[in-house]
Formats: structure tokens, sequence, C-alpha cells
């Protein structure tokens, strides 16, 4: 299995792989993502046109891991859902094709070592197994978030899921023989976050499209350093630039949310641990098989009702877009994440698993299908994250998608997006129901500001929106407005068009942020609206949409409501079914 891992002999077994047609250009060697839809015989090359959208699961309770479809295809409201059509649907959107799905059992992983002591039989066996690489490759860090009264912190967890090609049977599982040995690419990214108290969890899939900054990264091995880039690319190929590290790396520039620890898996290791489990129980409304005219598709067969699943019959589950719904992401989603809630039930309800051999094949499998960060690279490790993560009963897990809007073939976050980091950056349950816990008090920076009549500022107008047209003369107006309350180096910046949601402050590097944060204050801005950002080269303050008039800022009430756009699901939801588009049923 390659993937960027450390073996036992010490050398890390390195993969790279540089973008895939996107923003930046693709350096030599690299490769394409893979059809979602190809099937494990299929040889034709894969479709690179396909914007995916993520998927989002949780662990269980017990420590469950999370499952995303890492490979989604784009979403696509042509009926059929595959068509193989072009053209943009009518009343919808442009279709996305997908590439091949890279599914991470990442959390069931951690749950099955933490299900029984099976692990401690042959503890230097299984800690052999597992691969380590380095935690963060980037050179900001993200403080950890401070402990509540009761001294206890969230803990907060990426599940990558690779899509290696480097053993005959992941190939065999990816398809797409002409990639054998290319560097993989993060095409599944799940953020798990266990709130302080350890009563509930969230999780946030991104998008593997998902358009972003990659940050510096320097390969811990050979200390070769990846520049920054220099405009947007896909989240997915943050793994080539230097491991896993820059993939969290890549996640906290985004979100701003502390990482603890990354636990990443690839194709083979998702269907030896669905085997090794014995099965999840799947329902769909309809006979379906998952195959096109053209032979694309997960080759997914299944009668009507509910069906138990394991092996590579789960891994066409999970990748499965042709057949389910509208043949979207969205569907493939949904399925991903009804497989997930049956898992963490079925592994609940069953802990003991009956059985020791089946226990020792589970912790087996785990352990071999995984490379941890330093802070996970023990059986004892992983069991103690499965005690924290079982804490939790699965009517308190909550699985989300990232919200997102096209860029083209590609997607973006959009407001509501950093709503959903704001409330894990605050631990605040997903699921409405921890009404009792208090956000975060807002953190002032030790970094001391300067006289506010030496804080260059720069202005801009952020007042479009989808159906207003920029207000007239903001950037103007708020200038001189800072020019009277003392900063007097304020300056309108009318050379481009923006559109924010909210007013903002940006500021591109750490020893700037006092100064940022003084500016917010002035103007009555919340700190939480004081954002580091690389998009700018001095501090900047982005007039929103909710500023559009007057001379005087008046901050929106918090809204602490997981947004719609994130499609949350409730991980004790157990009467969840398919539904089966009607031209890929079979009688």
């Amino acid at each position: 299995m390659t993937q960027s891992g450390v073996r036992e002999d010490g050398k890390r077994q390195s993969v790279r792989h540089e973008p895939d047609p996107g923003e930046e250009k693709p350096t030599p060697g690299s490769r394409p993502s893979d059809d979602d839809g190809t099937s494990a015989e299929d040889t034709s090359t894969p479709d690179t046109e396909g914007l995916p959208a993520g998927t989002a699961s949780t662990p269980g309770p017990d420590g469950t891991p999370p499952t995303t479809d890492p490979d989604a295809p784009g979403r696509d409201d042509a009926a059929g859902g595959d068509g193989g059509g072009s053209g943009r649907p009518p009343g919808g959107r442009a279709p996305r094709r997908r590439r091949a799905l890279k599914w991470s059992a990442l959390v069931l992983a951690v749950l099955i070592l933490g299900t029984a002591g099976a692990g401690y039989l042959y503890y230097r066996h299984l800690n052999g197994n597992i691969k380590k690489d380095t935690l963060n490759l980037g050179d900001s860090k993200v403080a950890a978030p401070t402990p509540n009264a009761a001294g206890q912190t969230p803990l907060n967890i990426l599940l990558i899921g690779s899509d290696a090609r480097d053993s005959k049977e992941n190939q065999k599982l990816g398809g797409a023989r002409e990639t054998f040995g290319a560097t993989p690419l993060a095409d599944v990214q799940m953020l798990l976050h266990l709130s302080a108290d350890r009563t509930d969890m969230s999780v946030i899939s991104m998008p593997r499209d998902t358009l972003v900054k990659i940050p510096k990264c320097t390969d811990p091995d050979d200390g070769k350093v990846y520049e920054a880039t220099q405009g947007r690319t896909m989240t997915n190929q943050s793994l080539g630039h230097g491991g896993p590290g820059c993939a969290v790396a890549t996640w906290q520039e985004l979100t701003g949310i502390h990482i603890d620890h990354f636990i990443m898996v690839d194709f083979a290791g998702v269907v030896s641990m669905a085997d090794a489990v014995g099965g999840v129980p799947v329902c769909v409304d309809a006979n379906i098989h998952s195959r096109t005219s053209d032979g694309k598709g997960s080759g997914l067969k299944l009668e009507k009702g509910t069906s138990y699943i394991q092996g590579e019959q789960a891994l066409q589950w999970l990748r499965t877009r042709y057949g389910f719904e509208d043949g979207s992401d969205l569907a493939r989603a949904k399925a991903q994440h009804m497989y997930m809630n049956a898992m963490v039930r079925q592994l609940r309800d069953n802990m003991t698993l009956s059985s020791p051999n089946k226990l020792r094949r589970l912790a087996e499998e785990a352990t071999r299908a995984m490379t941890v960060d330093p802070g996970l690279d023990t059986v004892k490790k992983l069991y103690d994250l499965s005690d924290e993560l079982r804490k939790v009963e699965p009517k308190r897990i909550t699985m989300t998608t990232m919200p997102n809007r096209y860029v083209g073939a590609r997607v973006e976050p959009t407001e509501d997006a950093e709503q959903l980091f704001r409330l894990v950056r605050e631990d605040i349950a997903l699921d409405g129901e921890d009404k009792a816990r208090k956000p975060a008090a807002e953190e002032t920076s030790t970094d001391p500001a300067a006289p506010d009549d030496e804080i260059p500022v720069q202005v801009r107008n952020g007042t479009r929106t989808d159906t207003l047209a920029p207000a007239r003369g903001r950037t103007g107006t708020v200038a001189g407005l800072l020019k009277e309350e003392g900063f007097t180096q304020a300056m309108a910046d009318t050379t481009g068009s923006w559109s924010e949601d909210r007013t903002v402050v940006r500021y591109p590097s750490a020893d700037l942020e006092g100064d940022a944060q003084r500016l917010a204050k002035a103007l009555g801005i919340p700190l939480s609206s004081v954002k580091r950002s690389t998009d700018v080269s001095g501090i900047t303050l982005v007039v929103g949409a909710d500023w559009r008039e007057g001379t005087s800022y008046k901050a929106p009430e918090e809204n602490d409501k997981t947004p719609k756009s994130a499609e949350a699901l409730n991980g004790a939801d157990d009467k969840a079914c398919m539904h089966v588009n009607p031209a890929f049923t079979w009688d």
C-alpha cells in the first residue's frame, strides 16, 4: 500500500501528486483522479472534467470512523444521473462527473481497536503495522482551544481517504490501470470534531474539488519545499505537497480550526475492514444496478429492501452515483451517510463481536490500513482515542458536507461554510442540543497594536450580492469615517469588485493581528470577523452586504444553527432508504 507514511525501517513511503486540471498548472508526472463511475475492469482514461462534491460521515460513539465518498462525482440534475449527455439540464446546474471513490473507513479502524482489548493480544505486531507521518507541514499554526471550566478541550481529527494505486489490490478496486504507482490524492477529507465535554460529535466533509490555496509545506523526509500555490487549486492535491501533514495545514488555513490528529486509509483498507466487520445493513427502495450502457458505474447490484453488504460490495455502495436519486454527488453523499450511520449502530450493538478471531482480524486489518500522526502511532493511543469517541451516543452524531457553490467546474466554500467552521471553532454542537454550552470568549491577540495613525488600511467595497449591485461610494465613505476615527492612513481601494456577506477585516501575517483587531474594535466589528488571509498584502477592511449604508456598523446577531445547506444527517436515523432512479432498476 503506497501512501505517504513511515515504514518500520524508519523510511517514509513518500508519494506525490501535483495539480489535477484546475487553477494550478499540473507538474510533470501528475495525473487526474479517476472517474468515480469507472469499474474495476474499466481501462478507459479517467474523466477529468467532473466536479466532485464531498460527503460527510461521522464516527460512531464507539469510535467508529466516519466515511465519505472521496470521489463523489459532480451534481448532475439530468434524468438518470449519469446520462452521458452534455450541457446544463433544464432548471439545474451544469452536470459534474466524478471519479473513482476512495472512501475513508478511517475512524472505523479506531473503533475496531477500541471495542475490545483485542489489539493488545499482539501489541508489538500491531504497532509495527501502523504507518506514521508528520502532523502539520505548514509554517503557520492555529492555537489549540482554551479548556472549559472543567479543564476539557475539544478534539479535532482530519480523516483522509487516499486514492493510492500502489498495489495490485488497490488498482483493481479503483480501476484506472494507467495510474498505477502515481502519487495519490486526498480524495476524502473529513474533519471529525469531538466536543470538549464528549457529549456530541460533528463531522464536516469537504468536496475534493474545493478550490483552496495550499500553504507552503516542507516534506519532512527529504526537506523539499512546496511553495504556497499562487492561485487556488483543488484541495485533494494537498497530499502531494509533502504528505498528509500538508492536508492538515490546508484545512487549518481555510477554517481556523486547530487539528490535533489525522488518520489516512486507502482502497484496500476500506474493503478489508468492511469484510472484517461482517456486513453493514443498507436499504434501497427498488432493485438497483449501477451500470450505464457504456459500462460505467460502480457495478452495485442489490434487490429492493435491506441488504447486508461487506467487502468490495460495500466499496461499490460508497462509490455509487449512477442509480441513486438524480445521480449527483449529493445523492451519493446521502448514501454514504446512511452507510456510516448503519455501521456505527452495527458496531455498537455488537461491540464484543462474538469471537476473538474476529477481533484479531479487525485489529489486523485496521492497523495495516492506517497512516497516522505520531500522536496516534500505537495501539494504546488508538484505544484511548476510541474510548473518547465511544462516549457519544449515535443520536448526538451529526454528519455534514461543507456548503459550497460552483466556480466553473469546481466549488468554493460559501458564507454558510464559514458559519459551520465557526460553530466547530466555538465547540457548538451541530445538532442544536447543547443549549447550556456557552461559546468561547473572543481571544484578544497578544500582538500589540500600533498607534491608530500608523496603521495603513485598505477599504474595499464588498456589498455586491447575487441580487444587488454594489452600494455606491462605500469605500470612500468608510475610509473617510476611519480617518475621522484617527486611522489617517486609510485609503479606498477601487481597483476591483468584491462580494462579502458580512463585513470582515483581513490581515496577511501574525505581526499584523494586533493592528487588525484594533481596527475591528474601533468600528464595532466582532473579533470573529478578523481573519488571517494570504489574499491581502496588508490590513484590509472589506465592507460587506451587512453594511450597505450609514457610518455606524452594527454586527448581525450570531446564529448558532447549522446551515440547511450543510445537509446534516443524524447518526440515529435508522429509517433511511436510498431512492433508486428508475433508469437503473432491474426485474
